[in-house]
């Protein structure tokens, strides 16, 4: 019987697992060489990297599909990715005239819009509504407890965000649940109509169904004797003017721009070819990450000498556990953007370069046994985003 064939890579280019000082060896016996191309610093981890340190990357695309008439979700939970535990999230897509159903949940919703548009829809304790039309780059948040819709004007993806690492959304209360687990004769004492008007609701819970596009924000608009929601359900993220530096922007969303946001911050990053997301920490929570594009390197440095390193592309959810120290490459030819989403209703970054240059000289010097090269160059402004010719990974 003649052996199995090994896996080649494409072009006949095979990763091996031998870094520039020799360390390593030739993996020759069966394995996954895509897998390997697309984390080469798992394969060969920088020489910096040490200790015992949970897995921080996890793939939408390593998650189960949820298929309907009318769209479908993917999760990325606690269950999929155990360190996650302050956030979840949800990628979801709806066909036009696609809708994911009235409900509502114990959780903060907070969304980001990737691609299409789509009508969103929601009242509050007071009897007040809020119906909006958002489009890409738009923000959305819906706080505990209040009832929402979403349905589809166009094809339209977007990314959900929940302030409960175990979160489901298919665990959420919908309105059809509800109907269907209510005798008929309950609902028909509950609105004064006859049991007959009952005879076709669902048995079960829809989720998300298919329905006709609906027509013009001004013809579907409800009138409520309470008036509209005095803070609004969206934001326009991209309408912000971003932090700009050599290298990259950020635009930063939290309860001090978008006030209705009170559990879940936000940054929008863009890193240029060639430049990083700078040394830094966030004092007050995990920071849960989506990639939009690009491709990019993290290493996370938890202390005690533990240290690892891991590669994102669009698609990929990364995870930063509090107070930790980190910063984020550029690794391809285009720019890089993702987003940092925080458990919180405020965001907040420490810069490592900020630190340095706000505590004594003297200091400094003493404790990393460095010279004025390094010292004259400190800023005691903060830059998100850096980027310094002749730097290691700057594009030569």
């Amino acid at each position: 019987m003649d052996s199995p064939k090994r896996n080649q890579g494409m072009n006949g280019i095979v990763p091996q697992p031998i870094r520039y000082d020799g360390a390593g060896g030739i993996d020759t016996g069966p394995r996954d060489i895509m897998r390997d191309k697309e984390n080469p610093n798992m394969l060969v981890p920088p020489i910096t990297d040490a200790g015992l340190v949970p897995n921080l990357k996890f793939s939408f695309s390593d998650t189960l599909l949820t298929l309907n008439h009318g769209g479908w979700s993917r999760k990325i939970t606690a269950r999929e990715l155990p360190i996650a535990t302050t956030l979840a999230g949800v990628n979801m897509s709806l066909t036009p005239g696609g809708v994911r159903e009235l409900h509502w949940h114990q959780q903060a919703e907070w969304s980001y819009m990737l691609l299409g548009r789509a009508r969103i829809t929601a009242i509050d304790q007071e009897g007040r509504n809020f119906i909006a039309d958002v489009g890409p780059g738009d923000l959305w948040y819906f706080p505990p407890g209040l009832p929402h819709s979403i349905q589809g004007l166009e094809h339209c993806e977007f990314l959900l965000v929940f302030d409960d690492g175990n979160f489901s959304d298919l665990h959420t209360l919908s309105i059809s649940d509800w109907f269907a687990h209510t005798p008929k004769d309950v609902l028909s004492a509950n609105f004064g109509v006859p049991i007959s008007a009952f005879d076709h609701i669902p048995n079960h819970q829809v989720y998300i169904y298919q329905d006709k596009v609906p027509g013009s924000l001004e013809s579907e608009k409800v009138q409520s004797p309470y008036g509209t929601i005095p803070l609004s359900f969206k934001h326009q993220l991209l309408a912000q003017t971003p932090i700009k530096t050599p290298g990259g922007s950020v635009r930063i969303v939290d309860s001090r721009n978008f006030p209705i946001s009170q559990k879940i911050a936000a940054a929008l990053v863009e890193v240029e070819p060639g430049a990083m997301r700078e040394l830094h920490w966030h004092p007050n929570n995990d920071e849960w990450q989506y990639y939009l594009a690009g491709q990019g390197r993290m290493t996370v440095v938890l202390g005690s000498g533990n240290a690892r390193t891991f590669d994102y592309r669009a698609g990929d959810v990364g995870y930063v556990p509090f107070a930790s120290g980190h910063y984020i490459q550029n690794t391809g030819t285009e720019s890089l953007w993702f987003l940092e989403i925080f458990k919180s209703n405020l965001f907040e970054d420490v810069s490592l370069n900020q630190l340095m240059a706000l505590t004594p000289q003297e200091l400094v010097k003493g404790n990393l046994h460095v010279g004025p090269e390094l010292i004259h160059m400190l800023r005691k402004e903060k830059w998100p985003v850096v980027k310094y010719p002749g730097s290691s990974n700057y594009p030569r």
